[in-house]
């Protein structure tokens, strides 16, 4: 049932710790109106709160009822206004605020990105032949985002001529992009404008021609490549592939030498390249037919393509970790793909960059994220093609700490000796390196910047957690180093366990106002991810889901029983299919959690998935399964967080959302907290807070998000009892 608030302001207990969030409010009441949900095969379930969607976004007792939400947050928030504005400002005081990017050189022009002082928004420019020439703005986003509530540059590109810029913007936050373009001569801003597209944009070799994506209207799938020429009608424009499966997700790209345009088509268990030649991409040929269970993207260089995928070898044996391969650039067959890099079952293939004279490989072993270099046998290069003249050198940059991630960066000329990576931890700032892969020279481009951090008073560390069924779950922390491991301290425990997506340890600025005041920040690296291989993603999806939660629920019991937190002083916090994890973890062990922050949380699994005129839904039946399927449905039903939801105590929960999210309807947590208001029988508050001029990635502008981060913090020091 519901709970009233009762108290009156003037009355707030000061506890030792913790201020009580008490107010002269009761939480809006959304009106129960019967609805019935069924499945083909006939089984069927009451959504008292399906009337909270509205997918125009237009409904007046929907929108009411979330101001109503947002009115109450505000109210019920109003002791911790102080904490919020001095997180803030702690936030944003770590940020550099005129800073710019490490710049990369690309056909004579070094690129690169800045901020200036007390503005939310990037400019992207460049300056030709060396950094020392003046600056040619590209794109000033402080301009186009001008009296706008939400604006976001989805991606840009120039042509090869180096003359014409095309951009996507979107100023709503559906991801729904529209496409422009500039004159970089002259400035002057083309007539053309094309509605409906994703982000991905490619020139073509005759600086007139641009491919692009363009989405359905309703369900925002990717369904169709097209082709415009400047200065035509983009209801003209040529469609160049249509993809008739819809659970295949489209982009666009350019080969590593330019020689191609290039069409990627990717699903949960499948993808295909299509190519066509840049300087005449009239038709795009299969470089090899899509097959269900069989992955793979490619590049090319030097005459070859090189190729990383999971296809089984000729015994068929599946490589479940990825192995790179290369075939010549008229292939025809996979038969005539050759490995360069075997699969092995303790390494997991990530990616791949091409060079002339190395490949350098992202991979992953022991749960965290390294660089391999593989260099050719041939003095020719990969313009040999020739990997088996003897096994090839091969090379691991080295890192000092035991929790750490490292990704190739921008690196855009492929004749280069010179590799670009990143190197983070918790506990370092992430830093831009350069090495010359001939020599061993390391050069230091540039480490993010924080204000007032010293890595000195911190600590990372790797423990290992016993999952119940007997897997280990690999847990990065960090905290300062005067913490102690008494069982006392307060902890923030972060997951996200889905797509195959590997949350690293990253460094978080954010986090050092969680350490600062005594608490520990762990990331569970659980299954559903791909932090330990393939094989721990494919542990975390479909009908092994719950592995997921129990994983996480699991990483908390170790971490109390070990002495890292009190029993009773634990957070959690996840977001997206990280937010369906907060989701379940609140309904399967509410008793370990004394709060939860859930953004965006993907938590009515069961109705979203049934219906496909939801964006997204039908690209991921073989992520989550098919519920019109008895045994999927059932399933999923099983621990889809809303459906679960019962008379029991929960723990505090922030709830986030955006009313135009496009991934994660807004109606998903709004009907979940409908419903958690309902049900619960504790007496710790739920909150819920809407923008409502945002989507998936709340809003835009580089201050707006701390704004919110600090509202979610205080919410959750509060509950945990830290001063």
């Amino acid at each position: 049932m519901k709970r009233v608030i009762s108290i009156l302001p003037m009355l707030l207990t000061i506890l030792p710790m913790t201020i009580a969030l008490s107010a002269p409010l009761v939480p809006p009441d959304a009106a129960r109106k019967p609805h019935t949900v069924t499945a083909p095969f006939g089984a069927s379930r009451s959504d008292d709160y399906y009337w909270l969607r509205d997918d125009r976004r237009e409904d007046r007792a929907m929108l009411d009822y979330l101001v109503a939400e947002n009115a109450h947050t505000d109210a019920l928030l109003v002791p911790l206004k102080p904490l919020e504005d001095r997180l803030y400002e702690e936030l944003i005081g770590r940020i550099k605020q005129d800073d710019s990017s490490v710049p990369y050189r690309e056909r004579g022009w070094w690129y690169y990105t800045r901020f200036e002082t007390g503005k939310d928004y990037p400019v992207y420019a460049r300056r030709p032949g060396d950094m020392k020439a003046a600056e040619q703005v590209l794109l000033d986003v402080n301009l186009l985002a001008e009296g706008k509530d939400y604006y976001e540059i989805g991606d840009w590109t120039v042509s090869q001529d180096n003359r014409l810029l095309a951009y996507s913007e979107d100023s709503v936050g559906r991801r729904q992009y529209t496409i422009r373009f500039k004159n970089l001569e002259t400035g002057e801003l083309y007539p053309d404008r094309i509605e409906g597209a994703s982000s991905d944009l490619v020139w073509a070799d005759d600086h007139r021609t641009l491919f692009y994506v363009e989405n359905d209207p309703e369900t925002l799938l990717s369904v169709r490549v097209k082709r415009h020429v400047l200065g035509t009608p983009a209801a003209d424009d040529a469609v160049v592939h249509e993809e008739d499966d819809d659970s295949f997700y489209i982009g666009v790209g350019r080969s590593r030498d330019d020689r191609y345009i290039l069409i990627r088509l990717e699903s949960t268990v499948s993808s295909e390249v299509r190519y066509a030649p840049a300087d005449d991409p009239q038709s795009f040929a299969v470089l090899a037919p899509r097959q269900r269970d069989v992955e793979y993207d490619a590049d090319h260089l030097g005459g070859h393509w090189v190729i990383r995928t999971n296809a089984p070898d000729a015994e068929g044996r599946p490589a479940t970790n990825f192995k790179l391969v290369i075939a010549p650039s008229d292939t025809v067959s996979r038969e005539q793909w050759r490995d360069i890099v075997p699969h092995d079952e303790r390494v997991f293939i990530d990616g791949f960059e091409l060079f002339d004279g190395f490949v350098a490989i992202d991979e992953r072993s022991g749960g965290l994220k390294r660089i391999r270099i593989l260099r050719t046998p041939s003095p020719d290069g990969i313009q040999s093609g020739d990997f088996s003249a003897r096994r090839p050198a091969q090379e691991y940059i080295e890192a000092d700490e035991p929790a750490y991630s490292m990704q190739l960066s921008i690196n855009s000329e492929p004749d280069s000796v010179w590799l670009r990576y990143t190197y983070t931890s918790l506990t370092t700032p992430s830093t831009t390196y350069e090495l010359n892969t001939e020599t061993g020279e390391r050069r230091t481009l540039k480490q993010q910047p924080v204000i007032g951090y010293d890595a000195s008073r911190y600590r990372t560390e790797r423990i290992w957690a016993d999952a119940r069924d007997g897997q280990r779950i690999p847990v990065s922390l960090v905290y300062r180093q005067d913490f102690e491991k008494d069982g006392t301290a307060a902890l923030l425990q972060y997951g996200y366990g889905s797509y195959g997506h590997s949350i690293d340890p990253v460094f978080n600025a954010n986090v050092i106002s969680l350490l600062d005041r005594g608490m520990v920040y762990a990331i569970a690296h659980v299954r559903g991810g791909q932090e330990m291989g393939r094989a721990w993603y494919e542990d975390g999806k479909l009908l092994n889901k719950k592995n997921t939660f129990t994983d996480f629920i699991d990483v908390t019991e170790t971490l109390v029983r070990q002495g890292y937190a009190a029993p009773d002083r634990v957070a959690a916090n996840g977001g997206s299919a990280g937010g369906l994890l907060m989701g379940a973890i609140a309904n399967m062990a509410p008793d370990r959690y004394r709060v939860i922050v859930a953004q965006v949380p993907f938590v009515d699994v069961v109705t979203t998935m049934l219906d496909p005129s939801i964006p997204l839904t039908t690209n991921e039946y073989d992520e989550w399964g098919n519920p019109e399927q008895r045994e999927f449905y059932d399933y999923m039903l099983s621990y889809s967080p809303y459906d679960n939801v019962r008379p029991q105590a929960y723990p505090a929960i922030y709830v986030g959302t955006g009313l135009w999210d496009s991934q994660v309807q807004y109606w998903e947590p709004a009907k979940w907290v409908a419903k958690l208001r309902d049900e619960n029988t504790g007496d710790r508050p739920i909150v819920f807070r809407i923008n409502m001029e945002a989507g998936h990635g709340g809003k835009s502008g580089r201050f707006q998000q701390y704004r919110e981060k600090a509202e979610s913090y205080a919410f959750l020091l509060n509950q945990l009892g830290v001063e």
